[in-house]
């Protein structure tokens, strides 16, 4: 097993590699840069971004912002009638004054040591921003995954158990129609009915701790966290609780039809020693394989229009702001962690399969 983990280990290299080379081809070539971004806000049709670049201690100043030389040779849309000083210097600020390849290799450099450098238009640095907005993704990834599994498999090994029975049906009936609907649709009704919409006003409208939370006892602080994470934790859930539940009982019933399992009835084992003795090592293996993608998913992709509507400012809507206002360092930054925790929780995910089933020998296996 150590010659395995030490492939998969060394394997990661090339994939991060892969992943960040085709990141930055698309992603830094893409029309809309930064500093088209800066050229469309001094010209009247920017967003937000430059708002943060010019307030917030910016080098750059509205008088020289504007400084004229006639027409300007850039390359960049917007930039005529602007110094192209300013605009090299824009270049520079955002590190465009180099080769793409330069670019990329100081990029490689630095994340190899960790150093994520600073955000393009928050004066903060880019590993404080994402410890920032980390409690809420945790929040929701981990209170998800872990309430879906707890309710899933139990419910999808009893369905299994009782296929074909009305408990079955209509257990199927209203796990079909929670995961048709779509989660930010349930967030909204919640928000509606729950939280002082038409209805009733039981739980809050937003963040994820109250304004006097740092004044609250011990059991306090906690009852005012799960208070604030019903609702969005229920929208989320529904669809994963589906997912899970139906996979494990089609995993399930396809062991229970094996031809090891009448063999074992056969040996006078009872119908709980067949099941949790023999079936269920064998079914949940499936189960674990969908575990890393569920948890990441859950943890930053899957959380971006709950964290919208619940005003959750986690890093799901960080990386959407931060490609939207081309806030690379932000972007290549998170997308490099992710990949690595995702790449790390696959390799655990192996390993979680051989405690399980010791048969499995992945030391054999070509990576």
């Amino acid at each position: 097993m150590g010659a395995y983990i030490l492939r998969r280990l060394l394997l990661m290299i090339p994939t991060i590699l892969g992943i960040m080379l085709i990141t930055f081809a698309i992603v830094q070539f893409a029309p809309g840069g930064p500093v088209e971004q800066v050229l469309a806000q001094l010209s009247g049709q920017g967003g937000s971004a430059t708002d943060r670049i010019t307030g917030g201690g910016s080098d750059f100043t509205q008088d020289n912002q504007f400084e004229s030389s006639g027409d300007s040779s850039s390359s960049y849309r917007g930039a005529a009638g602007l110094d192209p000083e300013f605009i090299k210097r824009l270049e520079q600020q955002f590190g465009f004054d180099k080769p793409a390849y330069e670019r990329f290799l100081i990029m490689l450099w630095d994340y190899a040591r960790f150093d994520f450098g600073e955000s393009y238009f928050r004066k903060i640095s880019v590993i404080d921003l994402i410890k920032e907005k980390m409690p809420v993704s945790i929040s929701l990834g981990l209170w998800i995954t872990l309430i879906s599994y707890v309710i899933s498999i139990p419910l999808g090994i009893r369905k299994a158990v009782h296929d074909g029975s009305r408990f079955d049906v209509w257990t199927s009936g209203i796990i079909i129609v929670a995961y048709a609907i779509p989660g930010f649709l349930v967030g909204v009704m919640l928000l509606v009915f729950f939280a002082g919409g038409s209805y009733f006003d039981w739980f809050p409208l937003r963040g994820l701790t109250s304004e006097n939370f740092d004044q609250l006892s011990l059991l306090g602080k906690v009852a005012d966290y799960f208070w604030h994470l019903t609702l969005p934790l229920i929208a989320l859930v529904l669809a994963a609780f589906a997912t899970t539940t139906l996979l494990t009982k089609n995993s399930f019933l396809d062991e229970i039809r094996k031809q090891y399992v009448q063999t074992a009835r056969a040996k006078g084992l009872t119908e709980r020693q067949v099941l949790y003795g023999h079936v269920f090592r064998n079914a949940m293996l499936i189960v674990i394989a969908g575990f890393p993608g569920a948890f990441i998913s859950a943890f930053f992709t899957g959380s971006l229009l709950i964290e919208t509507i619940f005003s959750l400012d986690g890093l799901g809507f960080l990386g959407y702001r931060s490609i939207i206002d081309r806030d690379y360092p932000v972007v290549f930054a998170t997308l490099f962690i992710f990949s690595l925790i995702g790449l790390f929780v696959s390799l655990l995910s192996d390993l979680l399969y051989t405690w399980i089933d010791p048969r499995i020998d992945f030391e054999s296996r070509q990576v």
